[in-house]
């Protein structure tokens, strides 16, 4: 173990405890795993599609990964600065308060196992198109429950063995990527390029800019999840560089390789009515148009390998959270959560306490669009609240000490955009046909300003540090 940075682990207040055996590629694995272009865009194309179509896809894309790469861009200068598996929840505790900081951690665990919920519930339905299985009764849950608990088991045998399959997530969603960009584009595209410019919206009664907005989910959705870098720092070798540039990498290859792939797939759209009538199927159902019936199914398997190595990468990154804000005493049976298994060192009921909740809010909402709103609207909302303490604290000529990876001059207008972009967007994915998102989102955080004002701030005194000056 490096000494190094366990002692600087130990000036934020904390003693190693999780085992630090992740490298630098670990840590982009992570990150790049749970964004996963191929589970964000193969799960949500038909909605692209339905909500603006090939012009939506493409452009949507663009202006998504712009503004998302300033909000990574901040979040990696906070993770080199408090690199601890609290990450966002501790940033907002140390530049805010103990009050931004809860309110952080509760945005960010919602977030996880929402995420974690819509990757695993995706991969159900995907899997049930794939092999025809029963859509209805109790099949589909059953096999969401199967895939949730094969993620919070391997969680529990190691972090060795979950650092080992994210780098190997990594290099298999490369490959894949390019073996299904090399099979589109040796049969031809079906489209011209200005088919890219499209505006499909159906038998839609609702105005093209409207529709273009709601459309943005698609992108959106895809690049989430990159603060898994941040959530692994304390089991990750000299975190305060390693980390901010696994966030950064992921994001960047990530919208890179997403873009190839979304024009090679649009363009391999040989009658759009027919692909979107064809509803969540619509990903498939060009593959095997363009690709043949049998080799089109082998790359929809290929790619539910990626979804289910996206899960496990998401699992790994909200049990970390959940550890964390446990540790500090956030939660309810605290002790119970930041439990740390004596025999593989990894938070072993945090782990399978997440598979339930995912469980249960599948069981809870209705619409699967819902389900991911609900995940996209948290996470950003935990994204930007640490960003705001920082700016903040810069007006009002508070400490703000940066680390080794920053951004200098450029660190305060790029934070502003990534925040003004993350009040945007928490606006337009509650609105129909998300409003249930909007529903959920609205009673989580009328009951957390309850919880908080009746019970926390009594009984929560923000980072329990382990270590005192």
């Amino acid at each position: 173990m490096n000494n190094k940075d366990s002692n600087e682990l130990a000036e934020l207040g904390y003693a190693q405890e999780l085992l630090r055996d992740m490298g630098g590629f670990s840590s982009f694995a992570v990150s790049f795993s749970v964004i996963s272009i191929l589970t964000g865009i193969t799960q949500l194309y038909w909605y692209g599609l339905k909500y603006g179509g090939p012009l939506q896809v493409i452009f949507g894309w663009l202006t998504v990964s712009l503004f998302t790469f300033f909000v990574a861009l901040s979040m990696a200068e906070l993770a080199s600065s408090y690199p601890t598996s609290g990450a966002l929840y501790h940033w907002s505790s140390f530049l805010g308060s103990k009050r931004l900081g809860w309110f952080t951690a509760c945005f960010n665990t919602i977030g996880q196992f929402a995420v974690l919920a819509g990757i695993d519930f995706g991969l159900a339905q995907f899997l049930i198109g794939i092999f025809s299985w029963p859509s209805t009764g109790i099949f589909p849950t059953a096999l969401y429950a199967f895939l949730l608990a094969s993620h919070a088991g391997l969680n529990h045998v190691g972090i060795k063995v979950v650092a080992w399959l994210n780098n190997f997530s990594a290099w298999y969603h490369i490959a894949v990527v390019i073996l299904l960009l090399g099979a589109l584009i040796s049969k031809g595209f079906a489209q011209p390029l200005s088919f890219l410019l499209t505006y499909h919206s159906g038998d839609l009664k609702l105005p093209p800019p409207y529709v273009m907005l709601i459309g943005l989910l698609l992108a959106q959705w895809t690049l989430v999840g990159y603060d898994a870098s941040a959530h692994v720092t304390e089991e990750t070798q000299n975190p305060r560089k390693n980390a901010p540039w696994g966030i950064v990498l992921a994001v960047v290859i990530s919208i890179f390789f997403g873009l190839i792939m979304l024009v090679a797939v649009t363009l391999s759209i040989p009658d759009l009515a027919q692909v979107t009538a064809m509803g969540e199927n619509a990903f498939t159902e060009i593959l095997k148009l363009r690709l043949g019936a049998n080799f089109g199914n082998t790359m929809a398997l290929l790619i539910a390998g990626a979804m289910w190595l996206c899960g496990l990468g998401a699992m790994t990154s909200a049990s970390r959270m959940v550890f964390a804000f446990a540790r500090d005493g956030g939660l309810p049976y605290a002790k119970f959560w930041a439990k740390v298994s004596d025999k593989h060192r990894v938070p072993a009921n945090a782990i399978w306490g997440l598979a339930a909740l995912a469980m249960v809010l599948v069981l809870s909402v209705d619409l699967y669009t819902a389900v991911v709103s609900i995940a996209t609207i948290a996470l950003y909302i935990s994204y930007g609240l640490p960003i705001f303490a920082r700016l903040k604290g810069r007006k009002q000529k508070h400490k703000d000490a940066p680390g080794p990876w920053n951004l200098g001059k450029w660190s305060t207008p790029i934070a502003y955009l990534g925040l003004i972009w993350i009040c945007f967007i928490v606006v337009v994915f509650v609105l129909p046909p998300n409003e249930q998102a909007g529903i959920v989102m609205g009673v989580f955080f009328i009951l957390l300003c309850f919880i908080w004002f009746f019970v926390a701030r009594h009984r929560f005194a923000g980072p329990k540090y382990q270590i005192k000056d």
